[in-house]
């Protein structure tokens, strides 16, 4: 019991929030770019301009920030959040004004 109380406040989710300008072509392939490197370093889209990825302890998720800090696009906002596993599974998500589940911690294997 307590090393999964514990493992709820050391597991971390990164948050990548954006709102980048698709006026132009330039600007349509930026916003296209920042996406696809963001997928491919493991987020997943939770809503259409946000996307979250699980990491399994602080330190790893850094080096993932450190990756999103590194591929930011020119124009536009980027907000970059981590939260605890606990504090993730605290958030309430509705469909219209129907409750729906939080999505599911990431089931690891960690050998000591």
């Amino acid at each position: 019991m307590m090393f999964n109380r514990l493992n709820a406040y050391r597991i971390m989710w990164v948050l990548v929030f954006f709102d980048l300008p698709t006026e132009t072509k330039k600007d349509r392939k930026n916003y296209a770019e920042f996406r696809k490197r963001i997928l491919n370093d493991g987020f997943q889209m939770f809503q259409f301009s946000m996307y979250i990825r699980h990491c399994s302890s602080r330190e790893n998720a850094d080096v993932h920030i450190k990756r999103a800090k590194s591929i930011l696009p020119s124009k536009g906002h980027v907000g970059i959040m981590c939260v605890t596993d606990k504090q993730f599974g605290m958030m309430e998500i509705f469909r219209g004004k129907e409750q729906v589940e939080t999505p599911e911690t990431v089931q690891q294997l960690e050998l000591f």
